[in-house]
């Protein structure tokens, strides 16, 4: 059976399939990321994975995958298949397309920042499918973009569009992972929710599902951290929507998961700050943890239509 290879490589875990050309995944597999390893142990624990994946598609599906699409978070260089650095992960200039190429036997390799394969996913056959214009903004152990123009995903001109988590909310906040500090992602991604709520609630092992557990159930400490992170989150949105004029902001990600618990309370926050602007639908991602492994498949299978158009 024709398949590709997808991975989507997270600041905590990887996740990985085989998706068929009709973007059904066949084979579904995850592993830990495992950074505190240092990034040179990262970069082999993906190239292990992906031949893991090859084996498994040659021995169950009968046959090799024709091509591998691999997301990463990050600055990514896509033209080179370059990862150029990625503060979670603490690699630079990674030449990641190579690398994997060659594990793989040759075959050709697309790689892609993880949230904007995640937006294509979304864009395509997600949330934003019927939108021309979106952001779409994961909220995970960071946060970044995807920002969707007309079926694609600007990728900048330097590979780093869309990185909305590095806008400074809350000048001398704190400290981000990129060497600012009061950056969006620093303090409304989930692990930041986590953080805050971890330190209030005396509870080391505590993360942002608990906080918002908790916020559920009438907690006032819990609710002052977690309006915290959505007013912080909605200063973020309203710069973004400010800048690009979405139709749709598209949340997924950990935090996403909270549902009415996140989205009602920063509808609120984000329309108590437009003044001129046009407020967009502010939608879950309708994909899940699932958005960046499909994208990393429709990378794949783009590159070979493309391979064969050329």
């Amino acid at each position: 059976m024709k398949h590709v290879i997808a991975l989507d490589v997270g600041g905590t875990g990887m996740k990985a399939a085989l998706a068929g050309a009709d973007g059904t995944l066949l084979y579904e597999a995850r592993r830990p990321t495992g950074r505190d390893r240092g990034p040179e142990a990262v970069v082999e624990t993906i190239l292990d994975f992906a031949a893991e994946l090859r084996d498994i598609g040659r021995d169950r599906l009968g046959s090799t995958a024709l091509a591998a699409g691999v997301a990463v978070p990050g600055i990514v260089d896509e033209a080179t298949g370059t990862a150029v650095y990625a503060a979670n992960l603490g690699w630079r200039d990674v030449p990641l397309r190579t690398l994997l190429s060659a594990r793989l036997d040759g075959v050709p390799v697309a790689l892609g920042h993880d949230v904007r394969t995640g937006g294509l996913a979304e864009g395509r056959i997600g949330a934003g499918r019927d939108a021309d214009r979106f952001l779409f903004v994961p909220l995970g152990t960071g946060i970044a973009g995807a920002i969707g123009i007309g079926g694609r995903i600007e990728a900048g001109a330097h590979g780093s569009a869309g990185e909305i988590g590095h806008i400074i909310v809350r000048p001398g906040g704190p400290e981000c992972g990129c060497g600012q500090r009061g950056c969006l992602e620093a303090l409304a991604s989930a692990a930041a929710v986590g953080r805050d709520w971890a330190a209030v609630c005396g509870d080391p092992r505590a993360g942002a599902a608990d906080c918002a557990k908790a916020v559920e159930s009438g907690d006032p400490r819990a609710r002052e951290v977690w309006q915290g992170a959505v007013d912080a989150l909605a200063d973020g949105l309203v710069t973004g929507l400010t800048l690009l004029d979405p139709r749709m902001l598209i949340i997924g990600g950990g935090l996403a998961e909270a549902g009415d618990t996140l989205f009602a309370p920063l509808r609120e926050a984000v329309g108590r700050r437009v003044t001129f602007q046009q407020l967009p639908s502010i939608v879950p991602a309708a994909l899940g943890d699932a958005a960046g492994c499909l994208g990393a498949g429709l990378l794949a299978w783009d590159l070979l239509s493309t391979e064969v158009t050329a």
